[in-house]
Order: structure tokens, then sequence, then C-alpha cells
């Protein structure tokens, strides 16, 4: 072999390895990346927080000359307990809200998961919202609330299964 073939060769050898170990990093990272249950858990999460942010805003929003199709989007939001409270109180709250002729729109301000159980298809959300209640020939009054709520996965989409107040701040004092 002559004197310049063989630094030729050696180059085209340590490239070859060289092209040879990033494949395999990239291989690996790569295969790291398709494996890695951060992604899925980030959008489960988000999946999460969108259906709970709707569903709050959902029970939240109510007008009294669209009475049956809003309650029907109350219906369709929540399952279990709150479900089954809705359905059965129904039509005295659909009695109460007509006679008041209330409307009530609300707007999500921000939201998070507190809580989230992908496997067992629970998940909990905190959602501040601002809620405005306008009752016939009155001003409207806005009112911020936080409000927590139970989510719980059937049929593959996220429902509300429990909703309530959450607290502000602490009401003890100390002498």
């Amino acid at each position: 072999m002559s004197r310049v073939t063989q630094p030729l060769l050696l180059a085209a050898l340590a490239l070859t390895l060289l092209a040879g170990g990033i494949a395999a990093w990239a291989g690996w990272s790569w295969y790291g990346t398709a494996h890695d249950d951060t992604a899925g858990y980030a959008a489960a999460r988000d999946d999460a927080l969108e259906a709970g942010e709707q569903a709050v805003q959902n029970l939240n929003t109510l007008d009294h000359s669209k009475l049956e199709p809003g309650l029907d989007l109350w219906e369709s939001s929540t399952t279990g307990d709150l479900h089954s409270q809705l359905v059965k109180g129904r039509a005295a709250f659909a009695k109460q809200v007509q006679s008041a002729k209330t409307v009530s729109t609300a707007k999500v301000l921000s939201g998070a998961v507190t809580e989230l159980d992908e496997r067992a298809g629970r998940a909990r959300v905190m959602v501040a919202l601002r809620v405005t209640v306008r009752a016939s020939g009155q001003k409207a009054t806005d009112k911020d609330s936080r409000m927590l709520g139970e989510l719980t996965r059937t049929d593959g989409h996220w429902k509300l299964s429990a909703l309530g107040q959450a607290s502000v701040g602490s009401t003890a004092t100390t002498d």
C-alpha cells in the first residue's frame, strides 16, 4: 500500500466509526423519547384540564330563555353522583330559574390540574372563574370564585363527578 492511501483509509475508517456512533446515539435518543411516559402524561393532564375548565364553565352558565339546552349541557358535562343530583333536582331548579329570569355566564380565568391518576381515570382541578349574573330588570353583577372539581374518565372522556367552592384563605384568628 502506498503511503497516501493508508491515511485516507484510516480517515475513512474513523469517519465510518464516527457516523456509526452518531447513528447509534440518535437511535437510542429517539427510542428513549418515543417510549418516555412524560409526553403521554402531559397530554393526559392537558386533556383533563381542558375538560375540567369547560365543564366548570358549563355548570356556571345558564340562560332562563334557553333553559332546557343549558340543563342538557350540565348533564352531559357530568357523571356519577353529581350527574344524579342534577337529574333529580332538574325540575325544581328549572322552575326557580324561570321565575327569577336569570342569565349567568362564566368565563374561566385560569385553571390547574392538582391531581391526576391516569390509570384510575380520576383527576382533580382547580378553576378560577368570573361569573356574571343578570336578573330581569337588574344590573349585572360579577363574582370571582375558585372551584374545585373532581373528574372521572368515562368512555374516554373526562366529566365532572364532583364540584365545590375552594376555600379562600384562613378564617381563624389569633389573639
